[in-house]
Order: structure tokens, then C-alpha cells, then sequence
């Protein structure tokens, strides 16, 4: 059903530091119209909240197992989450 809506927080690990991720998911999230956030973690991951219609949601996750073009995705853990506060998509500091 396309006018479902959910959110999902992402942890994405792998090569995904100092390959422009952050601004990439930005992109693909901020065109397909979902709100959230994005960030690097000290741990070497990035961590996302997407929040949206479900069709966008899902291929915007699916998008995230490639990333941008010199990204090395090894694993994605993919969890049920609350909808940001605030509409639009951010890039947040490193936490």
C-alpha cells in the first residue's frame, strides 16, 4: 500500500567513512521526499533515521546497500523507529 508510511533507523557499516555516504543518502533521501537524519559514527559506521511513505522508504534502503560508487557496504542493521520531530532530512555532526 503506497500510502503507507514508517521509519527505520539504519546502522551501515563497511567503508562507508570518507566516501561522501552522508551526503549521498541526503540526496537520495531529500528526493524521495523522506525526513530524517544522517550521521557518522566514532565507530567507523553511519547511522540513519528514514522516515517516509513506505515504497520511497524501502528503495531508498535498498539503495543503501551500495551507496555511492566508492563505498564498501558490508552489513546493514535495520530497525522499526519513532519519526523524526521535524520534516525535511538533515546531516548531523559525528556523535
Amino acid at each position: 500500500m503506497s500510502g503507507e508510511r514508517k521509519a527505520v533507523s539504519l546502522r551501515i557499516t563497511g567503508r562507508v567513512q570518507g566516501v561522501g555516504y552522508r551526503a549521498w543518502l541526503a540526496g537520495q533521501a531529500t528526493a524521495a521526499g523522506l525526513d530524517g537524519w544522517v550521521r557518522n559514527r566514532r565507530d567507523g559506521s553511519v547511522e540513519a533515521l528514514l522516515s517516509g511513505p513506505a515504497d520511497a522508504l524501502d528503495r531508498v534502503a535498498a539503495a543503501c546497500r551500495r551507496g555511492p560508487s566508492a563505498a564498501l557496504v558490508d552489513r546493514i542493521q535495520a530497525a522499526e523507529a519513532q519519526p523524526p520531530d521535524h520534516p525535511g532530512f538533515d546531516q548531523w555532526p559525528t556523535l
